[in-house]
């Protein structure tokens, strides 16, 4: 496995994608660090929840199977 040369908070992913943080969290929650999930201590109270740019295809992926499945809200900004 090669390692992470950078990683992307949920945050800045849920931005670029146009998605709601909160349900990419959801999404995300049985992604394992193989899959590009990682949670990063030391930033907020908490930490947060990451991916790397494996982890962002990984996100797509699933996220195109819940539209797929008509189990997705519609994107932020659209009429929907």
């Amino acid at each position: 496995m090669v390692a992470a040369a950078s990683v992307f908070p949920i945050g800045h992913v849920a931005r670029m994608l146009g998605e709601d943080e909160d349900w990419l969290h959801e999404l995300s929650i049985d992604m394992e660090p193989e899959d590009g999930r990682l949670h990063i201590y030391g930033v907020g109270e908490d930490g947060v929840t990451a991916f790397t740019r494996d982890g962002i295809d990984n996100l797509q992926q699933i996220i195109a199977n819940q539209r797929d499945a008509g189990r997705a809200p519609p994107k932020l900004g659209s009429s929907e």
